[in-house]
């Protein structure tokens, strides 16, 4: 295990690699306590062969439950293991496996989340438009290829008619699933001078607005293709966001993202 920090703009975290970079992309899932849900969600991405298309690297923000037991990991042909050690939730997790990509070289990026409702088998698609020359690929369930199944009706009002219409404004494009973080970057685009991924204003759900909306703004080329979507038949649906608190805090990031808060010092002048 080897430890990094002093990085600017990324969370101190120790890397956990399984094996050297072998594809030319990657697929960086953040987790925390997932439990069975990441082992299944591997478990399918084993079945299908996604790391044939793409590297699989977990970036846990500090499981306690089990879920990264580094055997199991193995097993379940994951490359590597992040841990993040540092401040900050999703945004800085995400933030650590961006520059682990850039630093080993890949492509391009695929994010996925780790609580096993998106349908990690789609990863070739997604590749297949970073390839074509695409910079932003949302994956969204509401297009037609896609399906949306239990989806708890708050959430999909949420989405529908409020998070999805301020992103498409902000975007300057239109956007259906504006919540789903099932989506690719290339390299190209996260390297852009107009865009710098890497800064400590993203510490929780930030980096995904921001960066939802950069592409088309600077002229870059951006698309949605169909994925599905599948929330659990009974329990409480896995979520990282509070109805209340973690709802308004969503809806502040959405009007700071369209004033441009977000964007690099140098184009806010």
């Amino acid at each position: 295990m080897r430890k990094y920090k002093n990085i600017q703009g990324v969370p101190e975290f120790a890397a956990k690699e399984f094996e050297k970079k072998i594809a030319e992309y990657v697929v960086l899932i953040p987790i925390i306590n997932e439990g069975d849900r990441i082992i299944e969600e591997l478990r399918r991405a084993k079945k299908h062969k996604i790391s044939k298309f793409a590297d699989i690297v977990l970036c846990d923000g500090g499981s306690v439950d089990g879920c990264t037991d580094e055997s199991r990991l193995k097993d379940l042909g994951v490359n590597t293991l992040l841990i993040k050690e540092g401040p900050g939730k999703q945004g800085a997790q995400l933030r650590m496996g961006i520059w682990w990509a850039f630093n080993r070289g890949y492509k391009g990026i695929i994010t996925i989340d780790g609580n096993n409702k998106d349908s990690i088998e789609d990863v070739p698609d997604f590749i297949c438009k970073l390839k074509e020359g695409y910079d932003f690929v949302q994956g969204s369930r509401f297009l037609k290829g896609g399906r949306a199944i239990r989806t708890p009706l708050f959430r999909l009002i949420a989405v529908r008619f409020l998070h999805a219409p301020i992103i498409s404004l902000t975007a300057h494009r239109h956007f259906t699933d504006t919540t789903n973080a099932y989506r690719a970057y290339s390299t190209r685009y996260l390297q852009h001078p107009k865009v710098k991924p890497l800064r400590n204003c993203f510490m929780t759900y930030e980096l995904l607005a921001y960066l939802s909306v950069r592409a088309s703004q600077i002229g870059l080329k951006t698309c949605e293709i169909p994925v599905k979507r599948i929330y659990p038949r009974k329990g409480k649906f896995p979520t990282k966001i509070s109805f209340f608190k973690g709802n308004m805090e969503l809806l502040k990031i959405l009007l700071l993202n369209a004033l441009g808060k977000y964007n690099p010092t140098e184009d806010k002048r």
